[in-house]
């Protein structure tokens, strides 16, 4: 019964990796930019939402059933380390700044996007 509460608290205490991701259809060199507060989830929910065509973005969605997933790269951009003050629990602002930050980034070499 110690080992299950002491799972758990580690559980508890696991900080997941945040940060921003891209997704490159390699044919069209379009993006689509996300940030996030657990890459690996939220990059392993993506991918199972575009193979089984229910991902909320339409124009990405389309080109990835018409395309097949070959023709995607899915590469994390840029971690956010979390703050030394471990009061702080809210990184949304930061994430919404790192997404802007790489979409400028693309941009200016001529990168468009879903």
């Amino acid at each position: 019964m110690d080992r299950k509460k002491e799972l758990k608290e580690l559980y508890k205490n696991m900080k997941p990796e945040m940060g921003v991701f891209s997704i490159k259809s390699k044919s069209n060199n379009k993006y689509y930019i996300e940030g996030s507060h657990d890459l690996k989830a939220t990059i392993n929910s993506t991918r199972f939402k575009l193979n089984f065509g229910n991902h909320p973005n339409n124009e990405l969605q389309k080109s990835w059933k018409e395309q097949g997933e070959e023709d995607f790269t899915i590469e994390i951009l840029e971690k956010l380390k979390y703050d030394e003050d471990e009061s702080k629990t809210d990184y949304s602002e930061e994430l919404e700044i790192l997404e802007m930050v790489w979409k400028e980034k693309f941009s200016k070499d001529g990168a468009k996007f879903y």
